[in-house]
C-alpha cells in the first residue's frame, strides 16, 4: 500500500481496533489519544511496522467482507425497532413539564401498603418516583395517633437532612429530631430521623443497658433504600437493624431496587413475631426517557424509540446519537472527562 492508501484505510477501521493497534505499535501513551492523532501516530510508525499495519486492515476487511455475505431474514418492521424511523427531538421532549394540580388519590399499592402495616412488617418495591413517601407519612400518622415513637433511616446524611425538612413541614418542628453523625436536633422527639448505622448504634446501647432511644414507645422503624440490605461493605448494618428491632414496632422497608424482594420478606417472616407482606409493582408514574447531551449543546433522543427499551438486547441506539459518540470520540483524548 502506498501512503496514502494506508491512512484510508486507517481512517475506515473502527475507533476500537485503531486503538488496539496502536497501542502494539507506540505503547500505551496512544491509548490516551484522539483518533486522528493515533492515525498520525500509526504512520509514524509505518516503515518499520508495515506489515503488521497492513495485516490487521486485511483481517478487519475480510471480517467485514464475511458479515455483509450472511444472508438477512426479512424485517418486521412492527417488531424491530431498526425497521422503524427513529424518533425525532421534538417527540421525545414532548409531555415534559409541570403537571396540572388536582386532588391527591392514592393508589391501590398505597392504600395496601399503609392497611398491610396493622397486620405485620412491609417492604415496598416500587419504581422511582411512584409514591414511596406517601406510604411513610401515613403510617407515620397512625403511629402518632397511637402515641408511639417513630424512627426514619437512611444511608446518607445528605437524605437524613432532606428528610428532616420534610417531616418537619408536615408534622411540625417539635415533633422531628434528627441524629447523626454531625448533628443531633431535637433528639427527644416522637419522630426520628437518623442514619441507618445510628439507629443499629443504638440498639447495640439499648442491648448493653444504655437506652438512648425510646425503645418501650418505638412503634415504627422505616428504613429507607433498603437494598443497602445487598451491599458488601454496609449492607451487615441493615442486617443487623433488622434483628435488633424490638418485637412491638413495626417494620417499613421501602426501595425501587431490590432485586429479591419475596426472599427477604420470607426472612423478615422466619425472624420476627409478625408476617412481612410484600408490596410490589412495576409501572412507573414517570416514565423514563434516556437522551444524550453532546458537550456542544446538541441533545438527541439515546435510542431509536422515546420509550426506553424493554431490556439491553433490544435497545439500539438512534442514529444522531451514534454520530455525536463518533464526533466525541475523535475530538476528545481517550480517558478525559469534560464537565
Amino acid at each position: 500500500m502506498t501512503r496514502d492508501e494506508l491512512e484510508r484505510a486507517l481512517a475506515e477501521l473502527p475507533f476500537r481496533l485503531l486503538r488496539r493497534l496502536a497501542r502494539t505499535i507506540a505503547g500505551p501513551p496512544a491509548m490516551r489519544m484522539g483518533k486522528r492523532r493515533i492515525i498520525h501516530t500509526i504512520m509514524a510508525e509505518a516503515e518499520t511496522n508495515q506489515e503488521r499495519i497492513e495485516a490487521a486492515i486485511r483481517t478487519h476487511q475480510a471480517e467485514q467482507q464475511a458479515v455483509a455475505a450472511i444472508p438477512v431474514a426479512p424485517v418486521d418492521a412492527a417488531s424491530d425497532p431498526k425497521a422503524r424511523k427513529p424518533a425525532d427531538l421534538g417527540s421525545f421532549l414532548e409531555g415534559i413539564g409541570v403537571p396540572e394540580r388536582g386532588p391527591f388519590v392514592p393508589d391501590d399499592w398505597q392504600a395496601e401498603a399503609v392497611e398491610a402495616l396493622e397486620r405485620g412488617d412491609v417492604i415496598v418495591s416500587v419504581p422511582t418516583g411512584s409514591g414511596k413517601t406517601y406510604v411513610a407519612v401515613e403510617a407515620t400518622r397512625r403511629a402518632m395517633r397511637e402515641d408511639r415513637t417513630v424512627v426514619y433511616t437512611s444511608p446518607l446524611k445528605a437524605l437524613s437532612n432532606t428528610k428532616f425538612t420534610e417531616f418537619s413541614k408536615i408534622f411540625g418542628p417539635e415533633l422531628v429530631g434528627i441524629i447523626t453523625g454531625d448533628r443531633r436536633d431535637n433528639p427527644n422527639a416522637p419522630i426520628l430521623i437518623m442514619t441507618t448505622e445510628i439507629l443499629r448504634n443504638l440498639l447495640y446501647d439499648a442491648a448493653g443497658g444504655e437506652i438512648d432511644v425510646r425503645l418501650d414507645t418505638l412503634g415504627l422503624v422505616i428504613l429507607d433504600e433498603s437494598q443497602f440490605l445487598g451491599d458488601p461493605e454496609r449492607g451487615v448494618v441493615w442486617e443487623e437493624t433488622i434483628i435488633f428491632c424490638p418485637s412491638q414496632a413495626r417494620m417499613l422497608l421501602l426501595s425501587a431496587s431490590i432485586g429479591n424482594p419475596q426472599e427477604l420478606a420470607a426472612w423478615l417472616t422466619s425472624i420476627r413475631p409478625n408476617p412481612c407482606h410484600l408490596i410490589r409493582h412495576q409501572r412507573r408514574s414517570v416514565p423514563l426517557r434516556a437522551g444524550y447531551l453532546h458537550p456542544n449543546g446538541k441533545l438527541t433522543p439515546l435510542f431509536r424509540t422515546v420509550a426506553m427499551p424493554p431490556s439491553p438486547s433490544q435497545a439500539v441506539l438512534h442514529p444522531e446519537a451514534k454520530r455525536l459518540f463518533t464526533m466525541y470520540e475523535e475530538d476528545t483524548p481517550y480517558g478525559r472527562r469534560s464537565g
